[in-house]
This record gives structure tokens, sequence and C-alpha cells, in this order.
């Protein structure tokens, strides 16, 4: 599915070295095809490579995606240029009267706060409460996940004794559930997170159904009874390096990390990490896209007022 973005977005070189088709907004311009309206809610503070990571997944199934970056008006960015901002990314305000088929809010580093604590807490209430209503389906990331859990669920996050930080086994529950088919009965996920919703508390929500899971890293992926609503705790989109940036980041900051789980071979720090996810996430996606967006949204939706 190549993938419409500005034609100097950083991440098309990188995503066009490699091979992953993307199509500048002049070239997507000249197809008389309906493509699918995908938001991506940035929450991350390297939103660059976030960026790069999603539309990576997002850009290898058949159809023509338009992709909309959207960030908060209430957080101040210390990571990412206020002309990168500017140039690429729009505000809720600016699309609120809009509709997308689908959505990905991402995880964000505020895990420890209480959700009320967080300086865009209320904005994102806003933005999730119009998904519930404008966007067909809605994929929440890992601390976005617990807030959407905890705003529409009352779902509390709970503290882990140590943070969490690895690729993990889990296991598929529903293998009859499109969002893992063609999915083997185990998949490897990388985590990275201080907090986790329990098992015991998602099990009491009727609206909700447990897609898959992991004896080590715990619930992992979710999902709303009527498919509108998918939450990954994990982090199927991370690239090889991301876990080791993470890692050396927290030595520089003296927080003594514990090593990434099963991540680099022998646990070495200096040896290159192991990838053993990038077959499933791809899969997840490509599924995610075309099972609960393109396969169920009305032809026109998006035009609806």
């Amino acid at each position: 599915m190549p993938i419409k973005i500005p034609a100097d977005l950083p991440a098309r070189s990188a995503l066009e070295g490699e091979n992953i088709f993307v199509m500048t907004e002049d070239r997507a311009d000249t197809q008389d095809i309906r493509p699918l309206e995908i938001a991506i809610v940035n929450l991350m503070p390297t939103k660059i490579a976030t960026e790069t990571q999603l539309l990576r997944l997002l850009g290898n199934t058949p159809l023509q995606v338009n992709i909309t970056l959207l960030r908060t008006a209430e957080h101040v960015s210390k990571h990412t240029s206020q002309n990168h901002l500017e140039r690429f990314y729009k505000t809720f305000a600016e699309i609120r009267h809009c509709r997308f088929d689908g959505m990905i809010v991402t995880g964000a580093p505020v895990e420890r706060l209480p959700f009320e604590n967080v300086d865009y807490w209320q904005e994102l209430l806003d933005i999730m409460n119009y998904a519930s209503r404008r966007v067909y389906s809605t994929l929440y990331l890992c601390w976005a996940a617990q807030a959407a859990l905890y705003h529409f669920y009352r779902l509390p996050k709970r503290d882990l004794p140590a943070k969490i930080s690895g690729v993990f086994t889990h296991s598929v529950l529903c293998p009859e559930c499109r969002l893992f088919r063609g999915f083997d009965d185990e998949f490897a996920s990388p985590h990275s997170r201080h907090t986790e919703i329990f098992t015991e508390d998602a099990r009491r929500v009727p609206e909700l159904r447990i897609l898959a899971q992991s004896n080590k890293a715990g619930l992992a992926v979710l999902e709303s009874a009527d498919h509108a609503q998918v939450f990954m705790t994990g982090h199927l989109e991370y690239d090889r390096g991301t876990l080791d940036a993470e890692y050396r980041r927290d030595l520089e900051k003296n927080l003594n990390p514990a090593v990434p789980e099963n991540y680099y071979p022998g646990d070495n720090p200096a040896a290159l990490p192991r990838m053993t996810w990038r077959a499933h996430a791809h899969l997840f996606y490509s599924n995610w896209l075309n099972y609960y967006v393109y396969q169920e949204t009305p032809f026109g939706f998006t035009s609806q007022a």
C-alpha cells in the first residue's frame, strides 16, 4: 500500500532506501482512487524516528494511504524542531471536523505520572472522544493503550516492580481474530515500560476481548467488542536499535538499567541486537489496515459531515 507523504518528510529517504513504496503528494493527486485516510497522533519525543517506524509498516500493502500527522498543541517538544512540527504536523483543532478511516495513537514517556498530571491530558481526552465518534478503527500503542483503557473502561495502570524491557514471546489467544490471520501460535514483540494493565482487571470488562498475552510481559493485545478500538501494550513498530538506544540513554542518565531481555546475543550489549519481530509486525499492521479499516469502512465514511 503506497503511503502518501510530503516529498521532503525525512522518513521518505529512509523508507525508499529500504525499498518501501512511498508516493509523493504530487503523484498521488493524479490517481483517481479513494485512498484510506489514516491519522497518526505522535506523542513520542523522537517524532521523526517514530514516523519512520510506523510509515514503514503502513507502506507495504496494495492501496493508497493518506497520512495525517498530528501533535498535541499543549506540549512543547524538546526533541523535535518547531520547523518540522509546523511543516508536517497538524493539531487536533485543525482536523476536529474531519473523519478518518483509521487512527494510530503512539505511546509517550510519561507513564509514571498519573494520567491527569500529563500536561496534554485534556487534549488527549478530546482526541480519544473524537476518535470514538469520527474514526472507524483506532489503534492505541503502549502508554496510549493504557490511557484509553483508563478513560473508556476505567482500568487502572499498575506500577511494575522494575521496568520491563526486552523482546518477549506472546501467545495468540484468539487465532480466529482477523488481526492475527497468518500468525504463528506465538510471536515476539518488544516491550519498554514501567507500568501494566492487570489481566484480571481486563477480564472483568465484558466489552473487551484479550487477544494475545505474554507470560513475562503480560497483556499484549486487546480489542473492543465492535473492533473499533485495538490496544497494544508493546512495540511491534520498534526498529532493531530502538531498545538499544533507550538502554544507552538510561545508562547515560545513571539510571542503572537492566540489559533488555532476549535482545542482544549472549546478553552482550556490545553485540548487534537480534530482530525477531519484523515479519509479525508487518503482518499485524497489514491485517489491521485490511480487515479493520479497508474491508469495513463504508466508502463515503470520510466525506460524511
